[in-house]
């Protein structure tokens, strides 16, 4: 009788309401970020299209990443801000399934476009003479519709899967929303495949785009340390170090959340770590970017002067 319960009732997306000091204090901080996350990205994406010397494949994966953050962070936060602001911690059944298949998409969608990113990078540096011709218009279209594609079909087959687990009136979600992880820890039934199905889908996702940003980064290493010109090497490796650090941050969270098995980790922890990877880190690539990078700060001062 209660197999239903879940779907018909919804969810209580508990959060961090045993401690109310400290959700009143994350209130304000996630409220904070998600505002200059939402201020910083827009800002990256219209530079990104009103000046012309910024229209080149790097500020159009930028572009694309700062699209994919404010998305992501807008799958999570706003939901996280009503349910920590009220008593009541219900969730409806169709805003969890919602917020499950668009934040794993927009989440994995982002693992893709890193490396994408680093592929890029790889190009300037290492060939530059040919690197209008490697990349040119037609394959980023090309790139760009492969990221958001991969994250939509991941989305549709993860989350259906575990959409489909019984949960036998399971109603607690301890957590700051609806995870794949989380999800499956809620089941009563054995969850092997689901686990098993998650690493497979963790390893394509996360270790394979890191292995490749890896192995990119390690020949534009080698190709900075025989550029002569101090000013020269310098300009790239602030650009790479930039990327670099985003992915770093990125992958480093998310990896820990879900490339452990599914009833391993301690509550407050993975709630710390969902909440790094999906509200700090799409407000650092904008910050991260803007700051160690010449070009979209002088395109800043530009577009803000010329509105002056």
């Amino acid at each position: 009788e209660e197999s239903n319960s879940s779907s018909e009732k919804g969810f209580l997306l508990l959060g961090f309401s045993d401690q109310p000091q400290l959700e009143r204090i994350l209130f304000v901080i996630i409220l904070l970020f998600y505002i200059l996350n939402l201020l910083g990205n827009t800002a990256i994406i219209l530079v990104s299209y009103l000046d012309p010397k910024l229209h080149t494949p790097m500020y159009f994966f930028l572009s694309n990443l700062s699209c994919v953050d404010i998305c992501f962070t807008t799958s999570v936060a706003p939901q996280l801000l009503v349910t920590m602001n009220k008593k009541d911690k219900n969730m409806s059944y169709g805003r969890c399934v919602a917020q499950l298949y668009v934040a794993t998409g927009l989440g994995s969608s982002e693992c893709i476009l890193l490396a994408v990113m680093a592929y890029d990078r790889y190009a300037a540096v290492c060939r530059p003479l040919h690197y209008t011709t490697i990349v040119h218009p037609q394959l980023c279209a090309s790139l760009a519709s492969t990221v958001w594609l991969s994250g939509l079909i991941t989305s549709l087959i993860q989350c259906s899967l575990t959409v489909q687990l019984p949960l036998c009136g399971h109603r607690k979600l301890d957590h700051i929303f609806c995870e794949v992880p989380v999800l499956i820890k809620l089941a009563c039934v054995d969850t092997t495949f689901n686990e098993v199905e998650l690493f497979v889908a963790s390893v394509i996702f996360l270790i394979v785009p890191v292995s490749l940003i890896l192995v990119s980064y390690g020949f534009i290493t080698r190709a900075v340390l025989r550029i002569k010109s101090t000013a020269g090497r310098s300009k790239v490796f602030g650009t790479c170090s930039s990327h670099l650090l985003v992915v770093i941050i990125f992958y480093g969270t998310i990896i820990f959340m879900y490339l452990q098995p599914a009833k391993s980790s301690s509550k407050n922890q993975g709630k710390f770590v969902s909440l790094f990877y999906t509200i700090v880190t799409p407000l650092l690539n904008p910050i991260i970017y803007t700051l160690r990078n010449k070009d979209v700060k002088g395109a800043m001062r530009t577009l803000v002067m010329g509105n002056a």
